[in-house]
């Protein structure tokens, strides 16, 4: 991933002002720069769904002898969903969780040590989509694609290995996971591996590859002004979040407008990527998502960002195409569809879609 990450970004260098990120608990007020508007982003006010609806992300238990069509059903109405035991140790959360915590309670000046390049893909710094922004957001993030060693010696000189067998061990985890639910929602469509060839379940998974992406969202003075990560899109197959026990994270939904997903001690959400959606021919919806901030708490989260090998073309499986339902959108490797979302960000998915002749 490090290769064709750094191979799309040379193409589209992003000038992000990592040296300028602040040290958040000194701010008593929130900065101009911060302060977000509807201008900034239509979707910044978009009335959030009543907690009166009582509705959510559903949170599906993988041992539940239904969880396939349970998933299936998640990915098709909202996109997103929670799962428990999904075999993750609850050790491995916690080590992960401190680790995160570890990483962004280190001096600015230490954390910058690490500073990803802009045409870097590894390191410390804001999110690469704060480009498509006129508005700084709350928060910092920390990227790892392949080893962590060079920048976790930088930060930590003494216990680098330590944290580096955390990471390792957590991504082991979470490829596995990510295979198991891409095929338990691909078969609630009647997909086999027979009609996905380069995926297969039983293999040692090397069609794939991931980076992890931890973050930050710091105690705000102005949390109604604020936005700790924009509205987006993810372009993977799967994301797989770990989030403290705060809540943040909003998915939107056109009938309900934001929700807010409560975090569940041990659970784990699942957002369906824009490459999902192609492979499921539009079936499965690719959630836009955000991260609100609020006044009294931190909120630490881990995404794991799951997708196939540079070479491999995702287009519609051709069991869910049909005369009737023709191929919504066109092959494209996941290297090609990051070039696109790196110039369109929200509006890459349209840019691919094939238009029906009227």
């Amino acid at each position: 991933m490090p290769a064709m990450l750094t191979d799309v970004f040379r193409g589209h260098p992003i000038h992000l002002p990592h040296s300028h990120i602040p040290d958040f608990t000194s701010l008593r007020e929130l900065p101009d720069s911060y302060k977000w508007t509807p201008k900034d982003d239509l979707l910044f006010s978009a009335a959030p769904s009543p907690p009166a609806t009582g509705e959510n992300i559903p949170l599906i238990d993988l041992d539940h002898p239904d969880a396939t069509n349970q998933i299936g059903h998640a990915c098709r109405t909202w996109g997103a969903f929670q799962i428990s035991n999904h075999g993750v140790p609850l050790g491995l959360l916690q080590d992960i969780e401190f680790l995160t915590g570890s990483l962004f309670g280190l001096p600015v000046q230490r954390k910058l040590k690490s500073a990803r390049s802009e045409t870097g893909v590894s390191g410390y710094g804001v999110a690469r989509i704060a480009s498509f922004f006129n508005k700084q957001m709350w928060s910092e993030g920390f990227t790892i694609t392949g080893s962590p060693l060079n920048n976790f010696r930088k930060l930590w000189p003494q216990h680098h290995l330590n944290y580096c067998d955390i990471v390792e061990e957590y991504e082991e985890h979470m490829k596995k996971l990510a295979s198991k639910l891409m095929w338990l929602a691909l078969n609630s469509l009647g997909v086999s591996e027979e009609d996905i060839e380069w995926a297969s379940l039983s293999s040692d998974l090397n069609w794939a590859q991931a980076a992890l992406q931890l973050n930050h969202y710091p105690v705000c003075p102005e949390p109604d002004r604020a936005m700790g990560l924009a509205a987006h899109t993810d372009s993977t197959l799967l994301t797989i979040l770990y989030q403290n026990n705060t809540a943040g994270l909003q998915v939107f939904r056109d009938d309900l407008g934001w929700v807010t997903v409560p975090p569940f001690p041990g659970s784990l959400v699942v957002n369906v990527g824009d490459l999902f959606h192609i492979l499921s021919n539009g079936l499965f919806k690719s959630v836009l998502h955000r991260a609100r901030v609020n006044q009294t708490r931190a909120r630490l989260s881990v995404a794991f960002l799951w997708g196939p090998q540079s070479d491999i073309k995702i287009s519609p499986v051709p069991k869910l195409v049909s005369p009737v339902e023709s191929p919504l959108y066109q092959s494209v490797t996941w290297k090609e569809y990051l070039r696109t979302k790196a110039t369109h960000f929200n509006k890459a998915l349209s840019m691919i879609r094939n238009h029906r002749e009227e």
